[in-house]
């Protein structure tokens, strides 16, 4: 819950300070495309600080329904578990966009506290599939990435860039959710669900679609954590030796 509100709160202030109406960044860089690069770098960065910090050493700093999801069609996640990390990512979201307005005030409200909707004449059905298809990409990266000793320690950079690319290039498009929870926190405290079920279809769609496909290589996802410390004890799976006692 801590750490998808950390998640949540860096990533709303990073859309509230690029985005808001004079934006001292605008100044800088008057091109909203390298505007929203250096948002997805800030939003994917502060997810990445998580899940190097001893908070997401332990947890597994999954922040997001869809990784939790994807873990879980792995053999990786109790199904009690599931449920936990899901309720607690979403409370954390709630907590996290409050945060966000908080700090930045009117600046948030002007950016609709960093609401995902689709965009640029793309509709419901169509935002759905796109959704599906970065997460999907998304989730391969990092099952990827944990199927080896030697790239696991790099999963945290290597889902800060997947990120930072997809906000780069799909913002205007569906707002790059991949992640129920951070969808949830802004349309609750904006009041507005209209689409809300598009950034539950879509990334859930897309960790099946990642699970289905994954499902064709002979490869094994060695620890559900996305920063495995076997210093730390773990109520995920995991191949690896993690603390007892």
């Amino acid at each position: 819950m801590i750490g998808t509100a950390l998640l949540v709160t860096g990533g709303l202030s990073a859309v509230s300070f690029d985005f808001s109406p004079h934006s001292p960044l605008a100044t800088v860089l008057p091109s909203p495309s390298w505007r929203l690069l250096v948002t997805g770098v800030l939003f994917a960065s502060s997810g990445a600080v998580v899940t190097i910090s001893p908070l997401g050493r332990r947890s597994g700093a999954h922040l997001n329904p869809a990784v939790t999801f994807a873990m879980w069609m792995q053999g990786k996640v109790h199904p009690h578990d599931l449920a936990g990390y899901s309720v607690s990512q979403m409370i954390g979201a709630a907590v996290g966009t409050l945060a966000a307005r908080t700090l930045w005030g009117g600046r948030t409200a002007s950016v609709r506290f960093g609401l995902t909707q689709p965009g640029h004449g793309l509709n419901p059905a169509g935002a759905v599939l796109v959704e599906a298809a970065m997460t999907a990409a998304l989730i391969l990266v990092i099952f990827s990435f944990l199927s080896s000793r030697r790239t696991m320690h790099w999963t945290p950079l290597a889902v800060l860039v997947t990120v930072a690319v997809l906000v780069w290039l799909v913002a205007p498009y569906t707002g790059t959710s991949l992640n129920p929870a951070r969808s949830s926190g802004p349309a609750l405290i904006g009041a507005d669900w209209h689409d809300y079920w598009v950034y539950v279809a879509g990334p859930l769609s897309g960790s099946v679609l990642a699970a289905g496909l994954w499902a064709l290589t002979p490869r094994v996802v060695l620890s559900a954590k996305l920063f495995h410390d076997t210093r730390y004890r773990s109520v995920l799976g995991a191949s690896l030796p993690t603390k007892t006692g």
